[in-house]
């Protein structure tokens, strides 16, 4: 194992500016406070975090009266379709999702979530929720457009360093392939 060099923080931040790296810090606790309270809501729920998320998905949804097929679901969670199957079968069986018809394509489905799953969310974090508004209402008003683009700006970093490492694309791949597709060589890694 090797140690940072003089004039580092340990690992990535320059030890110049204490100040950023203090709201670096505390994104990170956010982070790790935010996961340990899914953890903490799904072990609740008797579901998984996925499956949490499934639901968020759905409730968040119907809410912007966007309904939501098996195939957003596996898009949202970057899952299979298989994985999904089991998931919506899983969630229908504890009485959290309903299938429905899809109200304008009569091929499809669409997910819902039941009435006791919206009893049952806002009953576990309906509380949190309202504390973390307040919490929000407490930030002056004059920094609340630099904390929301701060937060807009870390969200799409994080999202920018997912898509990076997922569009890069080897060029040794046999022609018409692109690298990792099913029947190639895993791509090495530089």
């Amino acid at each position: 194992m090797t140690q940072a060099s003089s004039g580092s923080s340990p690992y990535w931040y320059d030890t110049a500016d204490a100040e950023a790296r203090g709201l670096l810090d505390a994104v990170r606790g956010f982070r790790r406070a935010d996961e340990s309270m899914r953890q903490r809501a799904s072990r609740d729920m008797d579901m998984n975090v996925i499956d949490l998320r499934a639901l968020r998905y759905v409730i968040e949804s119907e809410q912007s009266g966007t309904p939501v097929t098996p195939r957003m679901l596996t898009a949202q969670l970057d899952i299979s379709t298989a994985a999904t199957t089991k998931l919506v079968d899983r969630l229908c069986r504890s009485g959290h999702l309903e299938r429905q018809p899809h109200p304008t394509d009569r091929r499809s489905v669409v997910v819902r979530a039941t009435g006791g799953a919206h009893h049952e969310v806002r009953e576990r974090l309906g509380s949190m929720h309202s504390r973390m508004l307040e919490i929000a209402r407490a930030v002056p008003a004059s920094a609340r457009p630099a904390v929301r683009d701060f937060l807009e700006a870390m969200a799409a970093e994080l999202a920018r360093e997912h898509d990076d490492a997922a569009t890069h694309v080897v060029t040794d791949a046999p022609e018409g392939r692109a690298a990792g597709a099913p029947g190639t060589a895993p791509a090495p890694v530089d």
